[in-house]
């Protein structure tokens, strides 16, 4: 599974990239755009083609859902602790984690679960610079919640992240910090094939 997260920022062309991807083979699409308002995030999710409405996750904007038959959410860490994910129980629902053990913890509520820095982050200058989390992967003993590795992710590493037993990984960086996102997409998505 190769999932894909939008930049916090709005992009030019962002959503006929998108629609691009979706058309490449993309599985997901996680809409993380924290700083934008209800109407700019209506606007943004209309310019995607609706016969996708149903592979994208809403980061935010939850009450949008209905009107775009969206049944994907994504909580981050904090969210998932203070437990706002329990008033979504028709959705399917996945979060995020930065080690392993937590990771373990996680009931089956959850379909999957993001696990990062798996490599320093292309987005984030200076973020995972040292991270272990892809060696720790091997102590992955939770079978009932998908691990998706994010972070640092792209055509070069790929293989190794497919190599590490996740369930699948998401892009970010590599695909919107990149002049031509649509060939990196095809590379990544040709090595996780091959």
């Amino acid at each position: 599974m190769i999932i894909v997260i939008t930049p916090e920022e709005l992009v030019q062309n962002e959503t006929e990239i998108i629609n691009a991807l979706f058309q490449e083979g993309l599985d997901l699409l996680h809409i993380r755009k924290p700083f934008i308002h209800s109407d700019e995030m209506r606007d943004f999710i209309q310019k995607i083609h609706s016969e996708f409405y149903h592979r994208l996750v809403l980061h935010s904007h939850y009450d949008l859902a209905e009107s775009f038959n969206i049944s994907r959410f994504h909580f981050r860490e904090t969210d998932r602790q203070d437990e706002l994910y329990k008033s979504f129980t028709d959705k399917t629902i996945s979060t995020s984690v930065h080690n392993i053990e937590t990771f373990n913890e996680l009931s089956d509520d959850w379909e999957y679960a993001f696990i990062s820095p798996v490599f320093p982050s292309i987005s984030k200058k200076g973020y995972g610079k040292d991270s272990n989390i892809l060696n720790a992967i091997k102590n992955r003993n939770n079978s009932n919640v998908k691990l998706i590795a994010l972070g640092g992710i792209h055509e070069k590493n790929i293989n190794k992240v497919v190599s590490s037993g996740v369930d699948g990984m998401a892009l970010l960086g590599a695909i919107w910090e990149n002049d031509n996102p649509l060939q990196i997409f095809r590379r990544c998505r040709q090595n996780v094939l091959s």
